[in-house]
C-alpha cells in the first residue's frame, strides 16, 4: 500500500471513531433523566445552607462561679482592688454588695455585713484608712455587727497606713490571721462568720504584698480573690 493511502485510511478511521464517542456521549444524555442531577445540586445547595449546630454557652452561675453551688447553700464571691482603677468587689448570692456598680466602693478596706440567717445584706461602708482617723469608725461598724452575721472585707488602694492596732485586733477576734500585716496598698480579702462557724475548708482570706513593676498594675500588688459556698444551716 502506497504511503498516501495509509495515512488516509488512518484519518478516516480517526473520523470515524470521532463520531462514534460524540455519539455515544450525545445518547447518554438523553437517556439519563434530569432529576438525579438536579437533585444532586439541590443537597449540595441544601447541605450548604443548612444551619450549622452550635453548642450551647455555658448557664452563668451566681457570683460568677464557674460551677453552681449545692442546694441550700449560699455562693459569694470577695475581690480586692488591683490598681488605681480597679474596685474592690464583693458579691454574695449574686448581688453586688460593694462595688463600683453599686456606687459604695471606696479607697481603704470595703465592708458588708449579711444576715446569715435571711440573706439579707444588713449595712455596707467603706473605711478610708489612707486620709483622716477611721479605724474608731470601723472598730465600732464591726463590733455592731449582730450575731450570726457574715462579714465580707476587701482592700482597694491603702488599707493600711492609717489602720490602728484597736481596728486589727477587732479584725483579728472574727478569726483573721492577716490582718496585722496589711499594710499600704496590700491586696486583702477575709470572710467572717459572727456568733458561728464557717465550715471547715471555707476559703476565707488571702493577701499579697507583691508589687513587681512589671505587672499589670505598674507597681501596685494585684488583685485577689476568695469565692464559695456556704451552708445556709448553722455550724
Amino acid at each position: 500500500m502506497h504511503p498516501w493511502a495509509a495515512r488516509i485510511q488512518r484519518a478516516a478511521l480517526f473520523m470515524f471513531a470521532s463520531v462514534c464517542t460524540w455519539y455515544s456521549g450525545y445518547l447518554l444524555v438523553e437517556l439519563i433523566p434530569d432529576a438525579p442531577f438536579s437533585s444532586a445540586v439541590h443537597s449540595l445547595r441544601s447541605f450548604r445552607e443548612r444551619p450549622v449546630l452550635q453548642a450551647p454557652a455555658p448557664k452563668r452561675q451566681k457570683c460568677d462561679h464557674w460551677t453552681p453551688c449545692p442546694p441550700n447553700s449560699y455562693a459569694y464571691r470577695a475581690l480586692s482592688g488591683g490598681g488605681r482603677n480597679k474596685p474592690a468587689k464583693l458579691c454574695f448570692e449574686d448581688e453586688l454588695l460593694i462595688g463600683e456598680k453599686a456606687g459604695n466602693v471606696g479607697r481603704g478596706i470595703n465592708i458588708a455585713i449579711v444576715n446569715y440567717m435571711t440573706g439579707k445584706v444588713i449595712a455596707t461602708q467603706y473605711f478610708d484608712m489612707y486620709e483622716g482617723d477611721n479605724s474608731g469608725s470601723m472598730t465600732k461598724f464591726i463590733q455592731d455587727a449582730p450575731e450570726k452575721s457574715l462579714l465580707f472585707m476587701a482592700t482597694h488602694d491603702d488599707g493600711g497606713s492609717r489602720l490602728n492596732l484597736e481596728a486589727r485586733g477587732a479584725v483579728e477576734a472574727l478569726g483573721s490571721k492577716e490582718i496585722r500585716n496589711v499594710k499600704f496598698r496590700s491586696s486583702w480579702v477575709f470572710l467572717a462568720a459572727k456568733g458561728f462557724e464557717l465550715p471547715a475548708g471555707t476559703q476565707r482570706e488571702k493577701i499579697n504584698h507583691s508589687n513587681k513593676a512589671k505587672n499589670r498594675y505598674s507597681g501596685w500588688p494585684a488583685e485577689v480573690q476568695i469565692e464559695g459556698c456556704i451552708p445556709k444551716e448553722p455550724h
